[in-house]
């Protein structure tokens, strides 16, 4: 069983529908959120948030898809983790570092550029072997290119994705590794919504991936995130936050549990396109963070 138990989203709201709106704290907040994005320039921003402690929502184009960038990284994560509760891969299991990938295309080689992974030191690690924790880590805390193609090669993006459609995510599609140059070229990129990227962290958040142990484990890693100008910057200090973030040309994406004190967390996702500077989209998820916090927090 990949649930603990069956979840619901909202009364009459299946796990694969869009919950019902109530007018709440979130739904005062959401013409807020609206203005931000008009005033932001760009393209399209979906936004998805569920508040564990009441039970309502926030959405905006929360069903628009996106260019995943890192932050399919999560589903590769949970669905290691499943294997593992599955006994089919121990997470201490080593596995060789090396940089050679075959394209979904045609079979063909490539190779990732150490200087265009924003996780760099792994590249010193190539001929050794890693566990496949280790590697882990290295794809969620340092969003390492080379951890992930090494950890989908030992679960298929196939899998990852047939996981995803048994969670009720309908609509992410993790087909390949990165920077597959061959298939960016077809067309053939992996894909997320936020709602979809809700549905996930609100399982782990709720413990009802797996089980308990499971959910713990992946907050603690999601939660030593390297890079937090997203989500992170519009919150008040010390505040915990168990989240993924990516990006690529004019997409910049977090995707978060936040874990306000006194209550039960909520889960923002915010994903942005078309806007080319990258401190400007930071900067749009972090006010987005700052009046959805406010919202639920008071």
């Amino acid at each position: 069983m990949l649930l603990s138990y069956l979840f619901v989203l909202a009364p009459g709201a299946g796990a694969g529908q869009t919950p019902q709106r109530s007018q709440s704290s979130l739904e005062g907040a959401k013409s807020e959120v609206e203005k931000l994005i008009a005033a932001s320039g760009a393209e399209l921003v979906g936004v998805a948030v569920y508040d564990a402690e009441t039970k309502q929502t926030l959405l905006v184009n929360e069903r628009e898809s996106f260019h995943a960038a890192s932050t399919m990284k999560l589903p590769v994560m949970m669905e290691v983790f499943r294997r593992a509760d599955r006994k089919r891969i121990p997470l201490n299991e080593p596995v060789e570092v090396k940089n050679k990938f075959y394209s979904i295309i045609d079979g063909s080689e490539y190779r990732l550029n150490r200087d265009d992974d924003s996780d760099q030191e792994i590249y010193d690690r190539i001929g050794q072997s890693m566990t496949v924790i280790a590697l882990v880590d290295r794809m969620i805390n340092w969003s390492s290119n080379l951890a992930t193609n090494l950890l989908i090669e030992k679960v298929k993006a196939e899998n990852v994705t047939e996981m995803m459609r048994e969670l009720g995510a309908k609509d992410i599609q993790v087909l390949r590794g990165v920077e597959d140059p061959k298939a960016f070229q077809a067309g053939k990129n992996n894909t997320t919504t936020a709602y979809d990227l809700m549905l996930l962290l609100r399982l782990i958040a709720e413990k009802k991936f797996l089980n308990g142990r499971v959910c713990e484990k992946m907050v603690e890693i999601l939660s030593s995130q390297r890079f937090n100008d997203g989500i992170p910057a519009g919150l008040p200090a010390a505040t915990r936050v168990a989240h993924k973030t990516g990006n690529i040309t004019k997409h910049n994406h977090d995707a978060a549990i936040v874990y306000a004190p006194g209550r039960k967390p909520y889960v923002l996702v915010v994903l942005t396109k078309g806007i080319a500077e990258q401190k400007r989209s930071a900067r749009l998820i972090a006010d987005i963070s700052r009046v959805v916090y406010q919202a639920v927090a008071r």
